[in-house]
Order: structure tokens, then sequence, then C-alpha cells
């Protein structure tokens, strides 16, 4: 079960988060994992712990100080108003914690949905020291290739409407052209195909098929 911490953002703020931590007392990989434009919710939660129960140490960013949106306006206005800077500054901070946490191995990957998967890639290009990014079906509004140091596996829905498959080919022929490690996987299913709490939009299969090789993914990159 995940546990509410405090900890500091990359500049000294005071921010909050969800930490899993695996059992036993060995090393471990360290994982930010990043929102979706709901916020940290059950959802969210059941996933740092799936993450945990493979072996991550996981924080979930709380990027809204423990509201969770109830609907998708409200979701929608959040998501609008959130300043990138500070929540990649929060999330700065998060990987300093997981790299100096007592059951770290040093290596740290940065994963999120929607919302939290544009953050990941705007993380991959903006913070240093990242070893695995796995954005899921998002994308952010600025994104300079030469930038990224961590190698990418994406995840997106073929017919997304917001993550569009057009804007995810551009990033991902700037990221080749820049001899970047990325790979980009499309899923017939819609946006927030992931998310389990959402009976309307979620599809085991594709989301089992990306669980799978995003924990593959980031146990190659993650390893000590």
């Amino acid at each position: 079960m995940t546990n509410r911490i405090r900890y500091s953002s990359g500049s000294g703020r005071s921010v909050e988060g969800e930490l899993a931590v695996p059992v036993g007392d060995g090393a471990a990989p360290g994982l930010v994992l990043i929102q979706e434009w709901w916020g940290v919710n059950d959802n969210i939660r059941a996933y740092a712990d799936r993450y945990a129960s493979e072996g991550f140490l996981t924080l979930a960013v709380d990027l809204y100080d423990g509201s969770v949106a109830l609907n998708a306006d409200e979701a929608s206005h959040r998501m609008d108003g959130l300043d990138w800077n500070r929540a990649l500054d929060h999330i700065e901070g998060a990987l300093a914690l997981l790299r100096a946490h007592s059951r770290s191995n040093g290596r740290v990957g940065v994963t999120g949905f929607c919302m939290g998967g544009a953050l990941t890639l705007a993380a991959a290009n903006q913070l240093r020291g990242i070893q695995a990014a796995v954005p899921f079906y998002g994308i952010p509004g600025a994104f300079d290739a030469s930038a990224v140091e961590a190698p990418i596996l994406g995840h997106f829905s073929s017919s997304d409407t917001w993550a569009t498959p057009e804007k995810i080919q551009a990033i991902e022929a700037s990221l080749r052209g820049f001899e970047r490690d990325v790979r980009i996987v499309y899923y017939e299913a819609d946006h927030a195909f992931m998310n389990m709490s959402r009976p309307e939009v979620y599809n085991a299969s594709c989301a089992a098929n990306a669980w799978a090789e995003t924990v593959s993914f980031l146990r190659q990159h993650l390893s000590a």
C-alpha cells in the first residue's frame, strides 16, 4: 500500500506524494509516477502498488496537493491551470528522493498517463539523470529532442484526438533525427485505455500488453 509522504521539490518547496515500497530489503530501481488530469486517485495508487509489486520503488507525485477532480470539466480546468515549471520542479525533487532512498539502486525512471504522459516527455526533455521514460498517451506543448538523454518507450492510441498519431510521429521523427533511443507503440483503443477505474475506455487486452512491455523496458534500463 502507498504511504503519504512529504519531501522537498527541486527548488526546496515542501510537496507531497504517495510512496510504494517493494517487499524485502534489497536495492530497487526508482520510478516517478505522474498522475492523469484527475489527480492522485485510487487508480494512480493502484498503479503505484502494481509497480512496487514488480520491484520498483515508486513515488506518485501529487501535483494537486491532495485534491482530486470529480468530473472532466474540473479535471480540464485543473490541467489548464497547472504551472508546468512547478510540476517539473516537483518531479525533480521526486527523482532526488528516490535516488537517495535507502532502498534505491541509484537509477530512476519516469512514467505517467495522459497529462502525466506529457509531463513524462517534458521531464525527459528538461531534467537530467533519468534512465528511462515511459509516456502514456500524452505530449507536451514544446519538445526539444536534442536535450533528451533517456531511452523512451511510448504507448499511444491510434485514434486519439488529443495526443494524435501525427503529433507523436513528429516527436518520434525528431528523436530519431538526433539518434535517440525511442520506440512508440500504437493501440487500437481509446485514450486512457490503461485507466482501470473507467470501464468505458479501459481496454484490458491493450492494457495488459502495454504493462508487460513497460515492466520489461524499465527492468532493462533501471537494473543496476
